[in-house]
């Protein structure tokens, strides 16, 4: 199986001088092989940080362009507070999300960020604002996506007392997902990497972490981290992805006493479609199974065959003209028929996004919801259901695709607001003078439920339908 976690290595750099023992500073081996990540990690010239001001004339001696690059609008972004934190214990701990943007995709895909100036695009510049915003909101935990410069980021990141690891996509892509931890703060316990290509799933690839608090041992918490596959046609992939990612997760956290799940990263799909509905558990059908007296199974569950694969995600909706309400959605004969075909999927797709050719319902074993949803922003920030209205902004696309997913033994009590859609129009576009990226970051505080006994879930499980 691709997500073996028995043949154990993990690459570690650079190891901060702090942590949970005064053992000698060697860490255990837990992850699956990742190797060739090094071998598309060249060594960057540009590597270290500069302190020098980014606006001193010499840097750029054509004053108009200076000024120009002064023009954008003030991102700031503040803290919101749970209004109900009753059940909050007092473990706490933050964790972000963030979709770094490769540098490889950055100049490949250059027709995306036509209106950013080829300044705020250069590694060299984008490293340390990426770092300086991670570092400056001080998260126990880090979950990156799409990071090609891996050693880039981890040097600057160790500095600040983390550990790392770092999973490369399969393929001939350069990217992958990198999780970081604070030393001081969490003690890895187990880890697996998940390579969906061996499943039929593409080249994504996902982390698991599950992490014990050092001052707290008994306290203990599984993280996942996921680049979901973009391609917006392929609705069956990404349903696979997650619907295993999710099987994975309830495994490990069942291993280690039922420990609190959070899933994090770019799904890759919008508030309003099909795959969010699928993962939040308040938006869909979730029935309940007695197996033995002591047990009740819950199901969350979505038909598929209700659904056009080619809109499972939602992302055909989010080109930043319908947004803006420049330009309207035009039907087309191909559109009109693609909704009749709606239905009409292949026993490969089915098979793809159920796991079984003959089961139209896909299933995931998580009890899930959104944090950003659950802590309500402004409305200039938030969609109705609470989600941020954007949490990515290029010339083809500004929507949310970013989430954190907690169980129901975890409690968001804060979360760093997004931008509101004025501002981020101003920018003109992704990355900008605060922001390193085209997504924008989650953070989110999180706190273990006091209706929880340290280390274990409440009796109540849920699995999946094969388990039935």
């Amino acid at each position: 199986m691709s997500c073996d976690a028995s043949a154990s290595s993990w690459l570690w750099l650079r190891h901060p001088s702090t942590s949970c023992s005064s053992s000698p500073k060697r860490y255990p081996s837990f992850f699956s092989a990742v190797s060739c990540c090094t071998e598309s990690t060249p060594a960057d010239s540009s590597s270290s940080v500069s302190t020098r001001s980014y606006g001193r004339p010499w840097y750029n001696p054509l004053g108009s362009r200076r000024r120009e690059l002064d023009r954008g609008p003030e991102i700031s972004r503040l803290w919101v507070e749970a209004d109900d934190q009753t059940l909050a214990s007092p473990e706490r701990f933050t964790v972000a999300s963030y979709n770094t943007l490769a540098d490889r995709n950055a100049f490949a895909h250059k027709d995306l960020y036509v209106n950013v100036p080829y300044a705020y695009m250069k590694w060299s510049r984008r490293k340390r604002v990426i770092c300086e915003e991670l570092i400056g909101w001080n998260p126990d935990i880090i979950c990156l996506q799409e990071v090609d410069k891996y050693f880039d980021i981890s040097d600057i990141l160790a500095k600040a007392g983390y550990v790392g690891s770092y999973k490369r996509r399969t393929g001939d892509t350069a990217d992958g997902c990198a999780t970081f931890w604070k030393a001081d703060k969490f003690r890895l316990l187990e880890g697996e990497n998940i390579e969906f290509k061996g499943l039929g799933l593409r080249d994504n690839v996902a982390q698991l972490s599950v992490f014990e608090m050092c001052k707290a041992t008994s306290r203990r918490l599984l993280i996942g981290n996921i680049h979901v596959l973009y391609n917006p046609s392929r609705g069956d992939v990404k349903l696979g992805q997650i619907r295993f990612l999710s099987s994975r997760a309830h495994v490990l956290s069942e291993k280690w006493g039922n420990a609190p799940v959070l899933l994090t990263g770019d799904f890759n799909s919008t508030p309003q479609s099909a795959i969010y509905k699928f993962l939040s558990s308040s938006e869909v059908s979730c029935s309940s199974v007695v197996v033995n007296l002591n047990i009740i199974v819950y199901l969350v569950q979505l038909n598929i065959m209700l659904y056009n694969r080619r809109e499972l995600s939602g992302q055909r909706r989010c080109h930043p003209a319908q947004v803006f309400g420049v330009k309207q959605e035009i039907s087309s004969p191909f559109s009109l028929i693609d909704g009749l075909l709606k239905n009409s999927w292949t026993d490969e797709e089915v098979k793809v996004a159920t796991g079984n050719s003959e089961c139209h319902v896909v299933v995931h074993p998580l009890n899930l919801s959104s944090s950003y949803a659950a802590v309500k922003g402004s409305t200039g920030t938030r969609e109705p259901n609470g989600e941020p209205l954007a949490t990515s902004y290029h010339s083809k696309f500004l929507g949310t695709v970013d989430y954190m997913w907690y169980s129901d033994d975890l409690l968001p009590t804060r979360v760093l607001d997004t931008v509101s859609i004025d501002i981020l129009r101003r920018t003109g576009g992704l990355p900008c003078k605060k922001v390193g990226s085209d997504h924008l970051a989650l953070v989110s505080e999180f706190a273990f439920t006091q209706s929880t006994n340290e280390g274990n879930n409440p009796a109540a499980s849920f699995i999946s339908a094969t388990d039935i």
